[in-house]
């Protein structure tokens, strides 16, 4: 048997935080997940493989042992061959009858005990967790909205707050899978993906957008209207105002997350719209215009 090394398969660094580990963790888990590789033999492995790196390295005392015993495992595996090979020998005997395959390599076996199959007939165990994932528009994001999530037992109406942000994982509490043996269930967590959007921009809780200003307002100023994701606002525009200006509207963004009270602001910027098909009078008073500014 060949020592594994659990951090590589995860593809993390050993002095990784446990966040870490859960999050690159559920990243290989959605890649390989069986329900998207069907008939991937070989993805089918690499699924085992993460989960068996993770059932180690996701749990402090596992991967505190892990670490200790390092390539030294064999070591360890000897000291204690009489009980692992007394499970394995029932696992054998096991296997042979109802032909199912081992979760976890003998590598595992080797350093946190006998099959895990074996000591489910009695050990709780809870369920395994489960990703999910839905996709919203901008506006949905900015006022809140509830959506329905399939289940395999049932729907789950999920209710998202102003301001969630694109990406955002939700985690609910024991709706992944059914526990063992009386076990927790796992828990379900939910990727929200915000939509692009033709105008707005968003970046925190900013928001970002080009307003259209008209070559004689930019040039004797005057009052524009500006659309704002939920209302529309007049800015003052000062004289001789160059195209690509950026008026910040504070408290115009999108809605805090944690207090939806608190906005963004947002950012407008301005460009200068050329008139096209001028008339005769508009093309003579523009003559007249030139002609007094290049006699000053």
């Amino acid at each position: 048997m060949e020592y594994k090394n659990y951090y590589k398969i995860l593809g993390v660094e050993k002095p990784a935080s446990q966040e870490e580990i859960k999050k690159a963790y559920r990243k290989l888990a959605v890649k390989f997940h069986p329900d998207k590789n069907q008939g991937n033999k070989k993805a089918e492995d690499t699924f085992k493989e993460i989960n068996e790196a993770y059932d180690v390295l996701g749990d402090v005392d596992k991967r505190k042992k892990y670490d200790q015993l390092g390539e030294n495992w064999q070591q360890y595996s000897n000291q204690n061959n009489q009980e692992y090979y007394t499970h394995s020998k029932n696992r054998s005997n096991q296997n042979q009858n109802n032909n199912n395959e081992s979760r976890f390599s003998d590598f595992f076996e080797s350093i946190f005990g006998y099959n895990d199959n074996i000591k489910s007939n009695s050990t709780k165990r809870r369920g395994e967790d489960h990703q999910a994932s839905t996709t919203i528009t901008l506006e949905e994001a900015f006022y809140g909205t509830t959506r329905h999530v399939n289940l395999a037992t049932s729907q789950l109406n999920l209710k998202l707050k102003p301001g969630i942000a694109d990406g955002q994982v939700l985690k609910m509490k024991e709706k992944g899978g059914q526990g063992i043996n009386g076990g927790p269930a796992g828990d379900l967590y939910i990727t929200v993906n915000i939509a692009s959007h033709g105008k707005y921009e968003r970046k925190g809780n900013d928001l970002y957008a080009d307003e259209p200003l008209d070559a004689f307002t930019a040039i004797k100023g005057g009052k524009q209207i500006v659309t704002a994701i939920d209302k529309q606002l007049t800015v003052t525009i000062p004289q001789g105002t160059d195209s690509n200006r950026v008026f910040r509207l504070k408290g115009m963004g999108m809605p805090d997350y944690s207090d939806s009270k608190k906005r963004g602001d947002y950012y407008a910027r301005l460009v200068i719209s050329v008139p096209k098909n001028l008339t005769a009078k508009e093309n003579n008073l523009l003559d007249e215009l030139i002609k007094i500014r290049n006699n000053q």
